[in-house]
């Protein structure tokens, strides 16, 4: 009886470490696409459409995706002290959403061109 129930089980287990393996590939993302993007307009003021505004204020738009989240978090614990609005403005979002506005504006190209080229000046 104790060998029936070892080798019953043995699928068993074997699909269940096989589904616990496979499961974090199968995660979705916590946040759609447009929740990101709704969460990333508010930083259209101060960084621009995207990301991409030249001045003062940082450009966000290609720079990594772990220096974003870590500035973000710094930002947001108090753990930086050259913050002018972005320490208050980041208390108001989750480690987690900060991660995805990190990633968000790290996947934007810095130099593209938004206008679809139908849009575009022609050259002369």
């Amino acid at each position: 009886m104790k060998r029936f129930i070892r080798l019953a089980g043995m699928p068993l287990f074997g699909l269940l470490l096989f589904t616990g393996v496979a499961s974090p590939g199968l995660a979705e993302e916590p946040f759609s696409s447009e929740q990101v993007n709704l969460m990333a307009s508010a930083c259209a003021n101060c960084h621009g459409t995207d990301g991409r505004l030249v001045g003062s204020v940082p450009t966000l738009a290609g720079r990594p995706a772990a220096v974003l989240e870590a500035r973000l978090l710094a930002f947001k614990h108090n753990e930086t002290t050259d913050a002018t609005i972005m320490d208050r403005i980041a208390k108001g979002f989750t480690d987690e959403e900060l991660a995805a506005l990190a990633g968000h504006f790290a996947a934007i190209d810095p130099d593209e061109d938004d206008a679809p080229e139908s849009e575009q000046e022609p050259q002369q």
